[in-house]
């Protein structure tokens, strides 16, 4: 398939990655024509956009890592809102849209929200990015202020956290500081590839129950 990409058009094939030149006004229009769909995920830079068609891959990931966080904050009874897909943006600065977007020590701020004013509310406390074409970059999240963002590249959870407006590799997660989750993520992924989601999810939630229950 020819990647198309004009205002009225946008055909690209599972794992098409495309560049372009624009401006925020470009990157308006296509956001506009591609409407309430999820694909393609489309991100803007000053000066550029770009424009990304998942694989399978992406999305089975994309989900069990969610599904994975989820998990883990009902075993610590926290409550939270999740989002799937969000598109964040600020004009003709930025716009970004995660995988997965958790509201944790914010969760109050978006309940019941059907939109959110990024200039003046709070940003997600957690932004998950799956990375299978080059297409994250964790400083995307800066104008926002993300706390804390996971980029899955290559089979390894890299865990960013926000330190006086730059992002730096940790080790530790701020929202599950005693549990090792690249290590968790890495288990439970691998066992999803053998086993399926569903098994795999049910292991964990065997492994982390949710004391509530």
């Amino acid at each position: 398939m020819i990647a198309v990409v004009t205002p009225e058009k946008i055909q690209l094939s599972p794992g098409t990655l495309v560049h372009l030149l624009g401006k925020w006004t470009d990157y308006q229009i296509l956001i506009k024509q591609r409407g309430d769909k999820a694909n393609p995920r489309i991100k803007y830079r000053p000066g550029e956009i770009l424009l990304m068609s998942p694989l399978p891959k992406h999305g089975r990931e994309a989900h069990t890592i969610a599904s994975i966080i989820t998990i883990l904050l009902d075993n610590l009874g926290q409550k939270y809102e999740a989002f799937t897909p969000m598109t964040m943006n600020l004009a003709e600065i930025s716009g970004v849209e995660p995988d997965y977007s958790f509201y944790i020590h914010n969760w109050k701020v978006a309940v019941g929200k059907d939109r959110i004013d990024w200039s003046i509310e709070p940003p997600p406390d957690l932004a998950v990015e799956i990375d299978v074409t080059s297409y994250t970059d964790v400083n995307d999240y800066l104008p926002y202020q993300v706390p804390e963002v996971w980029i899955y590249k290559k089979n390894k959870l890299m865990i960013y956290t926000l330190e006086t407006n730059s992002y730096t590799l940790v080790s530790e997660s701020r929202y599950f500081p005693e549990l090792n989750v690249e290590e968790i993520v890495a288990e439970y992924l691998q066992l999803a590839r053998q086993e399926s989601s569903s098994v795999a999810m049910s292991v964990l939630r065997r492994n982390f129950p949710n004391d509530d229950n």
